[in-house]
């Protein structure tokens, strides 16, 4: 049951954090980086910290983390 609510607040978290660095994305110059990055998640905490939004993409990076331990732990 706590695998499974950790499962929720690590997705929540992270859907969460990627939405807010797409938006941060399109307020900047190429504007085509966010579409990218909403289809191709990998690529949004890369060009987030490059356009210092360097909070957003270490928590993206620590919201992939406790997802993947999550997932890990439920098997």
């Amino acid at each position: 049951m706590i695998v499974v609510g950790l499962l929720l607040v690590a997705f929540v978290w992270l859907v969460t954090v990627h939405v807010t660095i797409v938006f941060g994305l399109a307020k900047k110059d190429p504007k085509w980086r966010a579409a990218v990055a909403f289809i191709v998640p990998v690529l949004a905490p890369y060009w987030a910290f490059k356009e210092q939004m360097r909070v957003r993409a270490g928590m993206w990076v620590g919201g992939i983390v406790v997802y993947l331990a999550a997932v890990l732990m439920s098997l």
